[in-house]
């Protein structure tokens, strides 16, 4: 049976590499830093997400602006700020409240930091009728 160069012999598993054994225990290691920049691209994307799933919009030259978010993280945790139209009508606390809920939970799930407030900013309503009315003569 022929093996190939520098693997170990049948039946024998792999050690861990020479170069892990002299490392510290992982929790004296250091830690992840995720810059603020960040986890904001990843709330925008998460916003937008939200958005479509919470608030159909409709599409066209003056349908929604694209989602926009800030984030300030601090030990831990991250306090972001999301602004966003919305269509009109809708219910407008029932509707933030559950894009809250699923950027909160995409943005700790993606990072790891607990979101400890989010604060959201409607920019505008969006019509549909209004995004193709033309002047009225």
């Amino acid at each position: 049976m022929s093996t190939r160069p520098g693997s170990p012999p049948p039946g024998e598993e792999p050690g861990p590499p020479a170069r892990t054994a002299g490392l510290p225990p992982p929790a004296e290691r250091g830690a992840t830093v995720i810059p603020d920049r960040v986890v904001a691209r990843i709330a925008v994307q998460a916003a937008r997400t939200a958005r479509h799933r919470r608030a159909a919009l409709p599409p066209g030259p003056d349908g929604p602006a694209a989602p926009s978010a800030s984030a300030a993280t601090r030990t831990g945790s991250v306090r972001l700020h999301l602004t966003m139209d919305l269509p009109y009508p809708t219910d407008i606390p029932h509707v933030c409240e559950g894009i809250r809920h699923d950027v909160a939970e995409r943005v700790a799930q993606l990072t790891g930091l607990e979101v400890g407030e989010i604060t959201l900013t409607v920019g505008r309503l969006v019509t549909a009728a209004g995004a193709h009315r033309g002047r009225v003569r």
